[in-house]
């Protein structure tokens, strides 16, 4: 299903299969954000003897599919994570976040990655006409991660977002935006530049104990190495059956719409990215070519373009009913992989197979984290964080799993309607 993301980039950046027995120090199993974090951080310890492997195209799960936004925490919220892990190790972990933003804005200054990165922070808009649990969200994370997320009125909101929907609203000017595809693809670049083996079109069969190592068979190709990492996300499909056991794959539907001119103006008047206070959050952005990113709902439903589009264009003049006949040019679903605890899974088999996986609807800078840790854990300069670490392989009982998590999120849908009707 081809992405908005798909047009933007060179079709000729591409990375030629493995057809050969190599050998290597390390491999890893994914080309999304977590495989290539991973190779970015083991060079900069001085690893480069490494080989990356993806199945079909760099970013062509969640990395390259996704709404592009750059920010720090996970997709377990704040109380939750300090109630669980108390607050020490909470802010430990949150701070592993932003540190992983700004190693993001690091690289697209360094490589120089054209990936239309937008430096416009993000807003949190309320969709409920009651202040309270917005002040109280301001108040926990200035007092437990001194982080200070700028408050926007009522009135100060309207004139940036021109919709009926919203009320106030906090900012957060770390944030950022970028086109996502573009980024995964200049850091495959910018990493066999610096001598990393890239293979694309390379779909590991197996992953094979041999002596001391390991072989990865990927048809008539073969790695044999030290080390394996593997970070397919959710589409691990029956690779390593641990893994599989403990991932729950999830859709999300994009859109984007035709190039707006004048008329975006008429509904947005920032440059920052945008999503709401519900559990079934819209999340949109504004494109450098005027056109206007929008993605909502998850689902256990991998959707044609046609019902995305419709479903996203309902959702959009909910908010902006002013852009009614506006056309969608391009609407797309892709599958994040969840966790039951809704944490990352970032550690080591007792095989010794290493991974990272599990990064929910939050995955942009965690898997960055994740890159920057188990590059650490490779190389023996550091173990997993202990707070990582207690977040481990929670089964997710397969289709069950996936028709409760169904299930939940309709609850909190309905949940979010009775309260806005209040």
């Amino acid at each position: 299903m081809p992405t908005y993301y798909h047009s933007t980039v060179d079709p000729a950046l591409r990375f030629e299969p493995l057809t050969h027995r190599t050998d290597a120090d390390i491999v890893i199993i994914g080309g999304g954000f977590a495989g290539l974090a991973t190779a970015f951080s083991l060079i900069d310890r001085g690893v480069r003897d490494c080989v990356l492997l993806e199945a079909e195209t760099i970013g062509h799960g969640a990395s390259g599919r996704n709404g592009g936004f750059v920010f720090g925490g996970f997709s377990l919220d704040t109380v939750d994570l300090v109630k669980q892990l108390g607050r020490d190790e909470a802010r430990r972990l949150h701070q592993l976040t932003r540190d992983a933003v700004n190693s993001i804005r690091r690289r697209i200054d360094e490589h120089r990655i054209d990936c239309d990165a937008v430096y416009s922070g993000a807003l949190l808009a309320n969709w409920f006409a009651d202040d309270k649990p917005l002040l109280e969200t301001q108040r926990f994370m200035r007092e437990t991660f001194d982080i200070d997320w700028r408050w926007v009125s009522r009135d100060e909101m309207r004139t940036l977002l021109l919709s009926e929907r919203y009320h106030a609203g906090l900012f957060e000017s770390n944030a950022f935006h970028f086109n996502p595809l573009k980024y995964a693809l200049g850091e495959a670049r910018a990493l066999q530049q610096c001598g990393v083996h890239v293979h694309e079109r390379t779909r590991v069969r197996a992953i094979v104990a041999d002596g001391s190592g390991w072989r990865v068979d990927a048809g008539a190709a073969s790695v044999h190495c030290r080390q394996v990492v593997v970070s397919c996300g959710g589409y691990l499909d029956k690779l390593v059956a641990p893994l599989a056991r403990a991932t729950m794959p999830i859709a999300t539907y994009v859109m984007t719409t035709e190039p707006l001119d004048e008329r975006l103006r008429g509904a947005m008047r920032t440059d920052a990215a945008v999503y709401d206070t519900r559990f079934a959050f819209d999340y949109y952005r504004p494109l450098p070519d005027t056109r206007l990113l929008w993605g909502s709902r998850i689902s256990i439903r991998d959707r044609s373009p046609a019902d995305v589009a419709r479903l996203l264009l309902r959702d959009m003049l909910r908010v902006y009913p002013q852009l009614q006949g506006v056309q969608v040019t391009h609407a797309w679903s892709g599958l994040m992989s969840y966790s039951r605890h809704k944490m990352p899974q970032i550690g080591r088999l007792p095989n010794g197979l290493w991974y990272a996986m599990g990064f929910g609807g939050h995955g942009v800078a965690s898997t960055t984290l994740a890159g920057e840790v188990l590059a650490q854990a490779l190389t023996g300069e550091a173990e997993i964080p202990r707070g990582l670490a207690a977040y481990g392989l929670v089964p997710t009982f397969g289709s069950l799993g996936r028709l409760v998590a169904q299930a939940t999120y309709w609850w909190m849908q309905g949940r979010d309607a009775l309260r806005e009707r209040r």
